[in-house]
């Protein structure tokens, strides 16, 4: 028998953490954050973090335990999303993914092997000639070999273009052949997939209304602390949305006014990115809001209708 596994994902301010607190209250749920920001401390305003008060006795993980220092990535993801699954499986209760980052989700639910080869002569070589040639010709040569994952991957993720290059040398075939195969698997998880959504244009306003609430909050204070204390917008923590906005304004790039257009903008077309790719995912079941005459009780009902057709709660 499989170990049951909930997924509760849906757009930036579509409303997850409300309902994930009824759903997990429901079921005996505990809930995993699958978010990138909300992981760091010092991070509650622009991450949207839910506070220790409105938990409701909730058990939340991967939230508030990094340093903003610190990288976070996929592969750091899943090694840490497992743990949680086995010791929330330990209590005798369900684990409930929930948050908006996709790549995140998917890597549990097809449990993707992100195995890296050991630092290579080959990495060395294309740092040098990235140092030596930029960013753009080093995205060039990968185009040549591996066209697919020179079109996901954008040039300035230096990073990525490296390991993609550096995996086609090692083994002869392109890593987006490899991660393709790697979504293809099998899930090892009894799951359900909800996708919370809602009118493209009630979204949108919801965005701009939560951007106006996190500034009220002192969204431009939180970023003031976190330069105080050393952060730049080169690293990982700082590209999060609302941050590398401000911190463009801290250093007189642009006007408070245009960072906040800037950070409503950028939200918008990170939600639509965000629908898009679960459009693409398999096996997921959208809960649409307005279907439901926008009533908590009503959604909850039939998403607990669906996790007992699965036998994944009784």
């Amino acid at each position: 028998m499989k170990e049951p596994l909930v997924i509760l994902t849906g757009p930036t301010a579509v409303g997850k953490t409300k309902l994930s607190l009824a759903l997990a209250k429901a079921i005996g749920g505990e809930i995993i954050s699958a978010d990138s920001m909300q992981v760091y401390r010092h991070m509650d305003i622009g991450s949207a973090k839910i506070r220790p008060e409105e938990m409701q006795g909730v058990p939340h993980y991967l939230v508030d335990v990094l340093e903003p220092f610190e990288e976070f990535h996929v592969v750091r993801f899943q090694q840490m999303a497992k743990a949680a699954i086995k010791e929330i499986r330990s209590h005798g209760h369900i684990p409930i993914l929930v948050g908006g980052t996709g790549f995140y989700i998917q890597a549990i639910v097809k449990d993707i092997d992100f195995t890296e080869n050991e630092a290579s002569p080959y990495r060395q070589e294309l740092s040098a000639l990235a140092a030596e040639k930029g960013s753009a010709y080093l995205h060039q040569r990968l185009q040549q070999v591996d066209p697919a994952s020179a079109k996901i991957i954008h040039a300035n993720n230096v990073k990525r273009v490296i390991r993609a290059l550096e995996f086609y040398q090692m083994t002869g075939e392109p890593i987006s052949k490899h991660n393709e195969e790697q979504r293809e698997k099998s899930s090892p998880y009894q799951f359900a997939y909800f996708v919370l959504q809602d009118d493209r244009a009630r979204l949108y306003a919801r965005i701009e209304q939560r951007v106006d609430e996190m500034l009220e909050e002192g969204l431009l204070e939180e970023v003031k602390a976190l330069q105080a204390m050393g952060l730049k917008r080169g690293m990982v923590s700082m590209q999060g949305l609302g941050y590398k906005e401000l911190l463009a304004c801290l250093d007189g790039e642009c006007t408070l006014e245009e960072a906040v257009e800037q950070i409503k903008k950028d939200t918008r077309h990170f939600a639509k990115r965000q629908i898009t790719w679960f459009k693409r995912e398999q096996d997921v079941i959208w809960i649409d809001k307005a279907a439901y005459a926008y009533q908590e009780e009503r959604m909850l009902a039939s998403m607990l209708k669906i996790l007992r057709e699965k036998e994944i709660i009784r």
